[in-house]
């Protein structure tokens, strides 16, 4: 990788972090792919857009994320270390988490939740409706 894109120090860190993990360069399956998306005919005609698979773990990651070659096989590798850690460490990556979390919210209540819910809400209103001003005039 060039030193245009990615400092020195960063592919240092980045090989190491490699060689923690266990993955070597043989082991990966790099390809250059067309992009996705808006760009029009320059995305169209270059192949900036880079597939990695980790043969040992099956793990594949696609970066797209500069239009830059260099800089996305940069990303692919950090990215990719980044998932091969999660597996190893075996923790839900902060990704899966708020995936699963936005996947529950948007769960439908049972028909017993939204009773309860919706009797709470009717107690609150009456709570709310009692603590208004009296009107003198309603006799």
């Amino acid at each position: 990788m060039t030193d245009a894109f990615v400092g020195a120090e960063k592919r240092r860190d980045l090989a190491a972090l490699m060689a923690d993990l266990g993955v070597r360069e043989a082991d990966l399956e790099e390809k250059f792919i067309q992009g996705s998306g808006s760009g029009g005919q320059k995305i169209n005609k270059t192949s900036s857009c880079v597939y990695l698979r980790h043969g040992p773990t099956g793990i594949e990651v696609k970066c797209q994320k500069t239009r830059y070659r260099e800089l996305n096989r940069f990303l692919a590798r950090r990215s990719m270390c980044d998932r091969i850690r999660d597996r190893l460490l075996g923790a839900r990556s902060a990704l899966r988490q708020e995936a699963e979390r936005i996947r529950r919210q948007k769960r439908r209540r049972s028909r017993r939740q939204k009773q309860r819910m919706l009797e709470c809400k009717r107690r609150q209103a009456e709570k709310k409706r009692g603590r208004s001003a009296v009107d003198p005039d309603a006799d």
